[in-house]
């Protein structure tokens, strides 16, 4: 039986965020399914590091989500994938989502949370209270009120929590997700 991870987002999310988890599980042999509010052609957005202060936002390709929140069984998976964008931020206001996160931090399941997909776990912060992780810069502040210790690198390894910095941390953080999902025992 082969392993099976769950992307959790939504309309804005990083592109390059849910398009790499998602073919490098598919190349690994490892099933992959993407969450969101209801089921449809997801819009992703491309943030990029130009000349401003901050980064920019365009329009990504667009990206099939396969099944809607209230939908997913959560004991079908070994590991979850939360990209960042603009995502978190709007569907961390499905009830059902919450629920999904709650149970992979409450049974130490892989999971690999990018960028601002921190934003995600405001609503449920007692999730990460006393543990450390990073995220885009302009997190710390989220991270911190959720009683987690931002870590000020690019991407930070604590037990099953793999997050990172941005996009570009992508190689580092799949590396370490992809070694503890082959090493988890399978649950689907």
């Amino acid at each position: 039986m082969s392993k099976k991870v769950l992307i959790v987002t939504g309309d804005a999310v990083e592109a390059l965020e849910v398009f790499y988890p998602y073919y490098r599980c598919l190349e690994e042999g490892i099933e992959a399914e993407i969450a969101a509010p209801k089921q449809k052609k997801l819009n992703t957005v491309i943030h990029d590091f130009e000349d401003w202060d901050t980064y920019t936002e365009k329009r990504g390709y667009g990206i099939e989500s396969h099944l809607a929140f209230e939908d997913v069984k959560v004991e079908k998976y070994d590991a979850l994938i939360i990209p960042g964008g603009r995502a978190p931020e709007h569907i961390r206001m499905h009830e059902p989502l919450l629920k999904i996160v709650t149970h992979f931090f409450e049974t130490d399941k892989p999971i690999a949370i990018m960028c601002h997909g921190s934003l995600l776990l405001t609503p449920i912060a007692d999730v990460v209270k006393g543990r450390k992780m990073t995220a885009y810069h302009a997190c710390k502040p989220e991270v911190e009120s959720m009683g987690a210790e931002y870590i000020n690198e690019m991407d930070y390894v604590d037990k099953n929590l793999i997050s990172g910095h941005a996009w570009p941390d992508l190689p580092a953080i799949m590396r370490e997700f992809m070694k503890q999902v082959k090493q988890a025992p399978v649950t689907s």
